[in-house]
């Protein structure tokens, strides 16, 4: 029998492959990633588990549909861009989650608080990916 912590590890080598051929382009030629840091920046966020919760967008919820566990990056770019320490605040929520009093994503996001992730990710990579995630959303995101 499988240990939990190699079952967990395939399937985010799973998750990251499947990233890196989303980032593909596809029948129209067209990729939905533009450049080389979004490529990138998908493939950590797969190999650290990131995506297992978050998306890159929002997408609307139909029926009886649940939300999300995590909001999608380009929401949390925009609420929290030109914002004083952003960078440095979400990077501790990245690595050492965050409280029950830090839920603020109501309706748009199922999951009551981001457990810590300092195993998954460095504290250098998630400072890269919280900067990324900053940059979303911008024209040339979307």
């Amino acid at each position: 029998m499988l240990k939990a912590s190699v079952m967990r590890k395939t399937a985010i080598e799973w998750l990251a492959g499947l990233a890196v051929l989303l980032a593909l382009p596809g029948a129209n030629g067209q990729s939905s990633l533009k450049t080389k840091q979004d490529v990138e920046m998908r493939r950590l966020s797969a190999e650290s588990g990131c995506d297992l919760c978050h998306s890159l967008e929002h997408r609307p919820q139909t029926g009886n549909e649940l939300l999300p566990i995590g909001p999608a990056w380009k929401d949390v770019g925009k609420k929290y861009r030109g914002q004083k320490d952003a960078a440095d605040r979400l990077v501790q929520i990245v690595i050492q989650g965050s409280g029950s009093q830090d839920r603020h994503w109501s309706g748009k996001a199922s999951g009551a608080t981001m457990p810590p992730n300092a195993v998954e990710i460095s504290e250098a990579d998630a400072e890269k990916l919280v900067r990324w995630i900053l940059s979303l959303d911008k024209a040339s995101h979307q």
